[in-house]
């Protein structure tokens, strides 16, 4: 990790003379007993406006860590000058799925996201600490995340997106280290129920949470993505829903964060 985090900042050093500022931030979380590293993007402008800025949270998916978007998507910087936000990408461990694990104590994730990062960057930099002003997204297990934290937590985002989100857990019993955090599907039902973001939908109230998430045609989560916007349409929550041609790779997700930051742009601006 330390090796990583090296070579991390001498890329981001060089990056930073060309384009945004580029931090790594360690947060302690004092849930878990450990230091988290964060990727923060400030726009180019971040040290002469006199304006709080609004911040994307942007979460990374299964086996990937806090580095996936700077390195597989790098135009992350230019969106972030471009629309004038802080973008932040946790560390959400290799397979935390985002979640308070109800079976492992040292896997608190939703805390350390929802309280412990979130306190520590409206601290450390000029942010909005208005919920109108923070919006969540993320890919593959950061899809499911986002919606989980955000339907969990409506006081702390007014918007949230889903990219090729796992929505539906149930069907992967054995998939990504889910029985790790779960317990076995068949012996511990009521966690996995619980949990999966589609069960949450009785969360929504109207359009008090702004929502957006699209999935590729050919991707394993499809299925559970159009059972959500389904599902979602039966109880009239509003949202946007995308489905393209793409499966489960960074080609789908580097177009899809483009439409993403569209809609949390018109968000921000309301």
């Amino acid at each position: 990790m330390k090796l990583k985090i090296i070579v991390l900042l001498l890329i981001c050093n060089t990056i930073s003379i060309i384009a945004s500022q580029i931090d790594t931030v360690m947060v302690v979380s004092a849930s878990m007993n450990k230091s988290i590293p964060n990727i923060v993007i400030l726009p180019d402008n971040y040290s002469t406006e006199k304006e709080n800025f609004s911040v994307l949270y942007l979460l990374h998916g299964a086996g990937g860590d806090y580095a996936d978007w700077i390195s597989k998507v790098p135009r992350i910087k230019e969106y972030a000058d471009k629309y004038n936000i802080i973008i932040v990408c946790p560390d959400g461990g290799l397979t935390s799925w985002y979640f308070d694990s109800p079976i492992d104590k040292t896997m608190k994730y939703e805390t350390y996201i929802s309280k412990e990062l979130i306190d520590t960057i409206d601290k450390k930099y000029k942010t909005s600490a208005k919920k109108s002003a923070r919006a969540i997204t993320g890919l593959s297990m950061g899809g499911h995340g986002a919606f989980y934290l955000a339907f969990k937590h409506q006081d702390i985002w007014g918007a949230a997106g889903s990219m090729s989100g796992g929505l539906d857990i149930r069907p992967f019993p054995n998939n990504w280290d889910l029985p790790k955090r779960l317990g076995n599907y068949s012996d511990h039902q009521q966690y996995w129920e619980k949990n999966t973001v589609i069960n949450m939908v009785y969360k929504l109230k109207g359009d008090s949470l702004k929502l957006i998430f699209d999935c590729g045609m050919s991707d394993f989560f499809y299925g559970s993505n159009r059972r959500l916007h389904e599902k979602l349409i039966e109880k009239n929550i509003p949202h946007d829903y995308i489905e393209r041609p793409g499966s489960h790779n960074w080609d789908y997700w580097s177009n899809s964060i483009k439409y993403q930051l569209l809609f949390f742009n018109d968000y921000f601006k309301l």
